[in-house]
């Protein structure tokens, strides 16, 4: 699957799942995401190849995307007033998901 398509469909696949379990807290959530994929694209891109050809094992990659998504911050989420340890779960359930989405993208179920 081309790159940019596969960030695309990630994108659009997590903000379904995410938006859907997190209903109160939506818009911001939606905003941060955005940001997230807007400064991330890149390393994702990378990440994606390396832990796609086994390059990164997926301990590797989940490390990569909790390093990651911890320097977004998900600004909009702390505005909201969201305590720390609920901003905790959604980044663990963000990248817990992330993972399944491109398990799921690369290695098509049989």
């Amino acid at each position: 699957m081309e790159k940019h398509k596969l960030i695309e469909n990630l994108k659009k696949e997590l903000k379904t799942i995410i938006t859907s379990s997190y209903k109160d807290i939506k818009p911001q959530l939606e905003k941060d995401l955005n940001i997230f994929f807007e400064i991330s694209k890149e390393k994702l891109e990378r990440w994606i190849i390396l832990f796609s050809s086994g390059d990164l094992t997926e301990e590797e990659f989940e490390w990569l995307l909790k390093s990651q998504l911890d320097l977004t911050v998900l600004q909009a989420l702390q505005t909201a007033g969201l305590s720390k340890i609920k901003l905790n779960a959604i980044k663990n359930n963000i990248i817990k998901i992330i993972i399944q989405i491109i398990t799921s993208l690369i290695i098509p179920a049989v």
